[in-house]
């Protein structure tokens, strides 16, 4: 099962690294360009290009990370990233998925898909699966995914789950 890690946090990119995390996204919407470069630097030491970095395409590319990740209708960076660099989409509806295929982005992290504190109503397996079926892009099942739960998208035809609290020590 591909996994791909929500955190802001060397801890949790350590146990990520260990739990066999694909890919793991740095979000630290709160620290100063300086102090997130200095966070994405120590993660790229500890886990490599598995490091996405949230928002800031010239941080992941200054500190060696695998690539970065946007909100929906964010310009791609594609025409100034180096080659084999990701770009990833947050996308909560088939529109915003067709949308990030268009914008040749490699993979998007879509839901919620069961309830999770703060992300608003769930969509729900029958909307996941529609998902799939209508988007050709890797999509990664965020919202409330826990290990009990995340076969259930995987059979919805997800390409990988994703998830914060999926990788917290407490899990």
């Amino acid at each position: 099962m591909r996994k791909y890690c929500i955190t802001a946090s060397l801890d949790v990119v350590r146990r990520a690294t260990d739990l066999g995390a694909e890919l793991i996204q740095i979000r630290a919407k709160e620290l100063s360009g300086r102090v997130l470069f200095q966070l994405v630097e120590q993660a790229v030491a500890i886990a490599g290009r598995k490091i996405i970095v949230n928002t800031r395409a010239d941080i992941a590319i200054g500190c060696g990370a695998g690539g970065v990740h946007l909100p929906t209708n964010s310009p791609s960076p594609r025409a100034i990233v180096p080659p084999g660099f990701l770009i990833g989409a947050s996308c909560h509806n088939v529109a915003e998925l067709l949308w990030a295929e268009t914008e040749k982005f490699d993979f998007a992290v879509y839901g919620p898909v069961f309830e999770s504190p703060g992300k608003g109503p769930a969509i729900g397996l029958r909307a996941l699966r529609e998902a799939v079926s209508r988007a050709s892009i890797p999509i990664y099942a965020l919202g409330g995914i826990t290990d009990a739960n995340a076969p259930l998208c995987i059979e919805a035809g997800v390409y990988g789950i994703a998830g914060i609290r999926l990788f917290s020590a407490s899990e």
